[in-house]
Order: C-alpha cells, then sequence, then structure tokens
C-alpha cells in the first residue's frame, strides 16, 4: 500500500507509521501533520531516514494541499484530530473545524481519487456514558463533550458518504490509549511526569469515572487489521474489556515509581463528566485482531519511557502547558464558571 497518514506526528499517529514501516515492508508512507502542539515532528525521529517515508507539514482543511497529496496514494488513514476533552470545552470551535470540516475535505480528495478504502480513527467516547453493558458498533451515537460531538459529527459524513456515494470508508472506534510519545496533558503522562517530580497528581471529582485503557501498540495493530481484514462500510470497536479508574491509575503510577500517596490530590470535576466507557470488541476479534499488553505491563513500559526520556517530555511542559494546567485543575470548593 501507499498510505496517507494525516496526523501521523501525533500519539497515536505516529506509532502507526513506525509500526507500519517495520512490518509492512512493501508500504510506503507519506505523513501529512499541521503540527500544532500535540504533533510532534521528533516522534517520527525513528523513521525519518527510511526511503518509504516522507513527511509534509500542513492541515488537512487545505483542499488544495490534501488532493495533491490523495491523488499519489492509494488510502487514507486519518489520524488527524483535535482530541482533548477538556480543550473542547475551551475552544469548541477548533474541534469542529478539525474533526468534522478537515474530514470532508479529505472525504472529498478520497472520492475523487478512487480510493479502494477510507479508514476514519474515531472514539469510543461517541456513545457516551455508558450506564450498563457494553456498547457495540450499531449502538446509537450519544456525545455529550464538544470533542466527542465532533467525532461524531465526522462519522455521520462518512455514514452519508458510504450510502450517497458507496464510498468505501472503515471507521475505528478506541478506548482511551497511553504509552510512549503521548503528549503530557492526557491523564497517564500528566501522572507520571508530575509523579516523578514531586508534583500532586490532579484526579477529577471522586475519581471513579472509569474507562478501558489500551496500550499504543495494540490500539495501532487493530486499526491495521481494520484496515488490511475489514470490509469497507464497517465500523469496529478497538479496546480491551477492562475497567479502570482515576484512583487506579494514579495508584498504579506512584507504586512503579515509588512516590507517596500524598501527591493524589481531588480537584473539580469535569463539566459534563463521562462516568463510565465501555466496548464490545467482538468483531475485530472475528478478525484475528487480540490485544497482547496487559494495563499492568502496558503501564510499567509507559512510566520506564518517561523515566528514560526527559528530554522529550520536559519541553512540552512549557508555560502554556501550565496556564492550561491551572485553568483546567481546580480546587473541589471552587464555582464552577460556564462561561
Amino acid at each position: 500500500m501507499k498510505l496517507l497518514v494525516t496526523g501521523g506526528a501525533g500519539f497515536i499517529g505516529s506509532e502507526f507509521v513506525r509500526m507500519t514501516l517495520r512490518t509492512h515492508p512493501e508500504d510506503e508512507v507519506v505523513v501529512l501533520d499541521k503540527l500544532t502542539y500535540a504533533g510532534n515532528r521528533a516522534n517520527l525521529a525513528p523513521v525519518e531516514s527510511d526511503a518509504r517515508f516522507r513527511f509534509v507539514q500542513g492541515d488537512i482543511a487545505d483542499r488544495d494541499l490534501v488532493n495533491d497529496l490523495a491523488g499519489t496514494v492509494d488510502v487514507i488513514v486519518n489520524f488527524a484530530a483535535e482530541s482533548h476533552v477538556d480543550r473542547s470545552l475551551e475552544s469548541p470551535g477548533q474541534f469542529i473545524q478539525t474533526d468534522v470540516h478537515g474530514v470532508y475535505v479529505l472525504l472529498e480528495a478520497a472520492r475523487s481519487s478512487r480510493h479502494a478504502r477510507f479508514l476514519q480513527v474515531s472514539t469510543d467516547e461517541v456513545y457516551g456514558d455508558v450506564t450498563t453493558g457494553r456498547s457495540v458498533e450499531t449502538d446509537l451515537l450519544s456525545p455529550r463533550s464538544p470533542y466527542s460531538a465532533s467525532k461524531a459529527g465526522g462519522e455521520l459524513l462518512i455514514w452519508s458518504y458510504r450510502t450517497s456515494y458507496g464510498f468505501p470508508a472503515i471507521i475505528t472506534r478506541g478506548s482511551n490509549t497511553y504509552g510512549q510519545y503521548q503528549f503530557p496533558e492526557k491523564i497517564i503522562p500528566l501522572f507520571i511526569t508530575n509523579a516523578i517530580d514531586d508534583r500532586p497528581l490532579p484526579i477529577y471529582g471522586n475519581g471513579q469515572a472509569v474507562r478501558d485503557y489500551l496500550f499504543v501498540e495494540d490500539h495501532c495493530s487493530g486499526i491495521d487489521t481494520a484496515l488490511r481484514k475489514g470490509s469497507p462500510g464497517e465500523n469496529y470497536n478497538v479496546g480491551i474489556g477492562t475497567e479502570i479508574n482515576g484512583i487506579t491509575v494514579a495508584d498504579t503510577i506512584l507504586r512503579l515509581l515509588g512516590k507517596p500517596d500524598a501527591l493524589k490530590e481531588h480537584v473539580r470535576d469535569r463539566l459534563g463528566h463521562d462516568q463510565r466507557y465501555a466496548i464490545d470488541t467482538a468483531k475485530l476479534r472475528g478478525l484475528g485482531w487480540e490485544p497482547s499488553v496487559t494495563f499492568e505491563e502496558g503501564m510499567k513500559r509507559t512510566v520506564d519511557w518517561y523515566v528514560a526520556n526527559e528530554e522529550w517530555w520536559r519541553p512540552l511542559k512549557s508555560r502554556d502547558f501550565w496556564e492550561f494546567y491551572e485553568r483546567n485543575y481546580r480546587p473541589q470548593d471552587e464555582p464552577v464558571s460556564k462561561g
């Protein structure tokens, strides 16, 4: 395959690029990335010298650029997205621009180039708060944050292109992902890097919100399975099936680093905080995919990576990072501002 991987300098996208070039020696990869705060060219350093790799800096909403690149590849895999719930609560318009309009530009380019398939990397958050059972791919979408709504909006566009044009699109919905190269504002790298520096670990509310934490390598192998073995027009959940809350995440990190429990700090809960995500992954497993990394193993590997790679993450915790941090992690008794 010749792949255009959009958002390929981000956390999950860069892992997919590295994995593709490592495991599919006949493939070629073009990465298109805007290099916003969460996109990092350093994430692609291991493949920069590979003759099968090319990097282009640009926006998926740039129609001329996207059309040019789409004409040189067989497949588009779209990781490009604004993806942090907290940031979506502050600036929802940016999410609509990238996660909905950007998807439209990519769809038009892929349709014009008559690609054999298009893969959209989405999220289990489009299902909304799951109080009982597990979400399956045919469930109603019920997003509850601007982020998940923008991802659902992109999916709905794809669905319309499937019906209207017979467009060969596949959608994957991944659970909360963690691992090496993740920008340190997300819960696991934030807790790890704060604990390394003996800073508090800010736990939203009572810390009981449940997530299915998926190691990044397993997530990318799931996307690869859906791309190569899945059927166009289908959606596939990607997850492990575990239910882990914020307290457990904090306790695991503190134990692995040998840090005291006193570093845990409960802060004001997130607006509209979904309390549980849970997905059924039988459909993807039916294609032969299985996750291979347990939460305990993945957390140890992730902690060890951040300990060994301070030169990667320390520059990212800049003044802008800490200003965002102070706006979002407030004392529990502080009144909530909705303005």
